[in-house]
């Protein structure tokens, strides 16, 4: 394995290493108070983007979920660049605005690039995903559709094709998330399409009642439709495998957002849906190397599909995170208003636990209405914070009546110790009450600190900057594997840690498959280091790879890294 640094004149090439340390069980250690503050810099961005969804009011469920929004370094420059599906409206859900793409130029500065696709979607969309699906070194789109579902082959110069027919996809469905990741562990890339419910356009269902008001329909009382699983043949074609893999042995959920991620520590890649309005589900993957895809539904027997009281929610994002420092990624997951976000820790791979209450994230979120959400280090103290994005399905909310507002402010809650409080001034850029729905979360501008762009309901797109603003304290890593399944380190994990006088385990991140909401987690791994971190070391574990001698196990390799550095490794 090679590893790349840049920002310091450091190259190392090591061999793999035993672990030197357990995991503590105790809460990471935490700086003294430090700030997060956010600008809105979308003015002079270029992004001049509106997410179309519908029309305002909102009166029918397929009008309420957003659009998503995509990282991808489209132009292979090693930045990411932005990618929004675009949604349409009940009048013509095949012809809307249409999608746009914009090219990060650097310093927070896009160029519209829109023009320049060649296939630009027009058909109503909601979330995407990407990956290099024919293993031709660029990342291509799936875009999740109201319709059937579309993939764009990147063509490399900054066009793209619809080659959904070719590749064998295109299913009907009402899709609303989607992630690419080798599932199988041979090599390319498998993908997992998580689908919501049957909704007639031209027959919408009655109006329901909800706090004793008339609102629109949905999701109860609609039919669901079953989420799908594409095995990759590894010639630029996919088959449906749903059925022999055991993901239609669960019922089918109202799903609206994924996660996958190694739960257990196996090297193989699990999946988790977070479902609308009922119990969530954890497809644990039991895929021997070089056999067919199997996946056991364990979402009920795990305890990650309710919440402490048994009741299933209506979730809508995710963020991952090593919450409770036991080194097993725990799940975070937004809901809906007059409910509480939840916080499911990991306790061992196969077990999880409802801690919400435990750690101050449940109290705060009652009011709100979540949508996209990520753990990150905001303020480089050490400790990811978290922020929700909110706002309300029903164009009546009020606090009178629902007792939750329409338009709602985000969430910004930073760790303190053993729990998180709520940040009551963090910038301009995340003051204000919105419409908010997806969002992607990422060093757009290079400077060592997470950025975000959001995207609001019928509303512009917004371009947050991080003003966090320090040039060493902060260390980035990103993963590249031998074959398209493993290209950005998917499945993968990079721990920090320190090796004097103890060595001890400080960070650690997992890069994952699936998003915020209806949008892609960023494969570049950020860490904030304070001061007091010294003498640091970077460990990567890959998941299980096919590589030309076969099936091999994970492989654990450390290397020693200074602040200020982006470390790129390279995997054998």
């Amino acid at each position: 394995m090679n590893m790349i640094i840049t920002n310091t004149c450091a190259v190392a090439l090591t061999l793999a290493a035993p672990h030197l340390y357990a995991h503590a069980q105790t809460a990471p250690v935490v700086a003294p108070p430090a700030s997060i503050r956010f600008e809105d810099a979308t003015a002079g961005s270029g992004i001049d983007a509106v997410m179309t969804s519908g029309k305002l009011p909102s009166t029918q469920i397929v009008e309420v979920k957003g659009g998503g929004l995509a990282l991808i370094d489209f132009d292979g420059d090693g930045d990411m660049d932005l990618f929004m599906p675009n949604g349409a409206t009940l009048a013509d859900p095949e012809h809307g605005p249409g999608a746009r793409l914009f090219e990060n130029l650097g310093g927070l500065k896009f160029r519209d690039v829109s023009e320049r696709m060649g296939a630009r979607p027009t058909r109503w969309a909601f979330g995407c995903a990407t990956g290099d699906y024919d293993g031709d070194g660029r990342d291509d789109l799936y875009i999740c559709c109201f319709g059937a579902d579309i993939l764009l082959k990147n063509m490399g110069d900054g066009r793209f094709t619809d080659v959904t027919a070719q590749a064998g996809l295109g299913d009907p469905a009402w899709s609303t998330s989607a992630g690419f990741a080798d599932l199988d562990m041979d090599g390319d890339l498998d993908l997992f399409v998580v689908n919501y419910l049957d909704f007639d356009p031209s027959m919408p269902p009655p109006p329901a009642a909800f706090k004793g008001m008339q609102v629109m329909a949905g999701p109860r009382g609609l039919p669901a439709r079953a989420d799908i699983l594409y095995e990759n043949r590894g010639d630029g074609t996919f088959r449906d495998v749903s059925e022999s893999a055991g993901i239609r042995k669960a019922i089918p959920g109202y799903g609206l957002n994924l996660a996958v991620v190694d739960f257990d520590a196996d090297g193989r890649l699990d999946v988790f849906v977070a479902n609308d309005s009922e119990q969530n589900s954890l497809f644990m993957n039991r895929t021997e190397p070089g056999g067919p895809l199997r996946f056991e539904e364990r979402g009920m027997t795990s305890g990650i599909a309710t919440n402490i009281d048994g009741a299933g929610q209506a979730t809508m994002g995710i963020a991952i995170g090593d919450v409770d420092g036991n080194g097993r990624p725990d799940v975070f997951t937004t809901n809906f208003s007059s409910d509480t976000n939840t916080l499911h820790l990991n306790l061992d791979g196969k077990f999880f636990d409802d801690r919400t209450a435990q750690f101050g994230l449940g109290a705060a979120s009652r009011p709100l209405l979540g949508w996209a959400t990520s753990f990150d280090d905001l303020d480089h103290d050490g400790a990811e914070d978290v922020v929700v994005f909110n706002g309300h399905v029903y164009p009546q909310a009020t606090k009178v009546a629902m007792d939750s507002d329409y338009q709602q402010p985000p969430l910004v809650m930073r760790r303190v110790g053993a729990r998180f409080e709520v940040v009551t001034d963090p910038g301009a850029g995340l003051r204000g009450a919105h419409r908010d729905r997806t969002a992607v979360f990422n060093d757009l501008d290079s400077d060592g600190d997470i950025d975000i762009v959001v995207a609001e309901l019928n509303g512009p797109l917004r371009v947050l900057r991080n003003m966090h603003d320090q040039s060493h304290d902060w260390i980035k890593v990103r993963l590249r594997g031998p074959t398209p399944g493993t290209s950005h380190g998917i499945g993968a994990w990079v721990e920090l840690s320190t090796r004097t006088p103890t060595p001890r385990v400080l960070a650690k991140r997992w890069i994952w498959a699936g998003g915020p909401f209806q949008s892609t987690a960023s494969t570049e791994v950020q860490f904030g280091v304070p001061d007091s971190w010294k003498d640091l070391q970077l460990e990567v574990r890959w998941p299980i790879v096919k590589g030309p001698a076969g099936f091999a196990p994970y492989a654990e390799v450390k290397y020693p890294v200074t602040p200020g550095s982006t470390v790129e490794f390279v995997h054998p």
